[in-house]
């Protein structure tokens, strides 16, 4: 019935600001195309802690980010001069290609004021054919995403299709992402249609097949089995999955279906050919010590 069960592991990211690092995972490198699932907060951020959060530039190649945030604020700026606050409910989709580099600073007066943060991004990496197309960013509003609500559930299409919805962000393979609430009793399937599915546990405890599983867990379903889930009690989950797209490598903030690109991708941002965000370009994230093979884990500073 289950593939897997993963737990989150804590990264610390800043100084006093930890994340639960979901995927990847050594015994689970990937979920369809998602690569990497980091899960910040929920957290009360006091006002001289915020701008230790800020995520410095920093490069992306192979992939495209995905933020999606439950609360707070945070401002996206990048090589392509894009500057975008997103908020709760939204969804910023960056697709790196060849290269880009970006930051994500906490500067919203409410966050300065000691608001709370929590969020999820995730990497999804691209089709070869697609590793080198040009970089790309879209916001899109809370509005903008499909809703559906059920006795005792709701929940909101961010990605792909699932359901019988369709979303209208523009992915590049098949791939399925929702925000689902459940009801305390509530009982919710898993989407047809795709060949690896998984449900990462943000709050609350569901049951499948009589065992139960608590926040943080990462349940990674079998392929062609359909058990129902659970709410032990109120419940969020984020529902993710798609097609396997064939081996990937990754290391820092770079993925790859080849090691020798990775290899340049690292020279690329050493000799400055990945070009800073306009407005953000005094400072930036150096490459790390590499002490790795690709295939290696990003390390602890890579949140986005």
């Amino acid at each position: 019935m289950l593939d897997i069960v993963i737990e989150a592991r804590q990264a610390e990211i800043a100084p006093g600001f930890s994340v639960k690092r979901i995927l990847p995972y050594r015994l689970r490198r990937m979920v369809g195309p998602f690569i990497f699932v980091d899960h910040g907060g929920p957290v009360n951020i006091p006002v001289t802690a915020v701008n230790n959060l800020d995520v410095l530039p920093h490069p992306h190649i192979g992939l495209s980010t995905v933020s999606y945030l439950f609360s707070g604020n945070v401002t996206h700026r990048d090589s392509l001069g894009v500057e975008q606050v997103i908020k709760p409910g939204e969804v910023n989709w960056m697709t790196a290609g060849k290269g880009i580099a970006h930051s994500e600073r906490f500067e919203d007066p409410a966050m300065l004021a000691g608001g709370e943060l929590e969020m999820i991004q995730t990497w999804v990496a691209l089709p070869e054919k697609d590793e080198e197309s040009n970089p790309s960013f879209i916001n899109y509003k809370a509005e903008q995403l499909p809703i559906f609500t059920d006795t005792g559930v709701w929940m909101r299409l961010i990605a792909g299709e699932a359901y019988g919805l369709k979303s209208n962000v523009s992915t590049h393979s098949p791939l399925f992402y929702v925000h689902v609430v459940l009801d305390q009793g509530a009982r919710f399937g898993l989407p047809h249609g795709h060949s690896e599915r998984g449900a990462y546990i943000v709050s609350g405890s569901v049951e499948v097949n009589g065992i139960t599983y608590t926040a943080g867990n990462l349940i990674v379903f079998t392929k062609g089995v359909d058990p129902l889930i659970i709410a032990k009690e109120q419940t969020t989950l984020m529902m993710l999955g798609g097609e396997h797209l064939g081996e990937r490598y990754i290391w820092w903030n770079f993925v790859s279906s080849r090691k020798e690109r990775i290899e340049q991708a690292k020279e690329d941002w050493k000799q400055g050919r990945i070009v800073l965000p306009p407005m953000d370009n005094e400072e930036y994230i150096p490459l790390p010590e590499d002490k790795s093979r690709p295939a290696g884990g990003p390390p602890p500073n890579a949140l986005s």
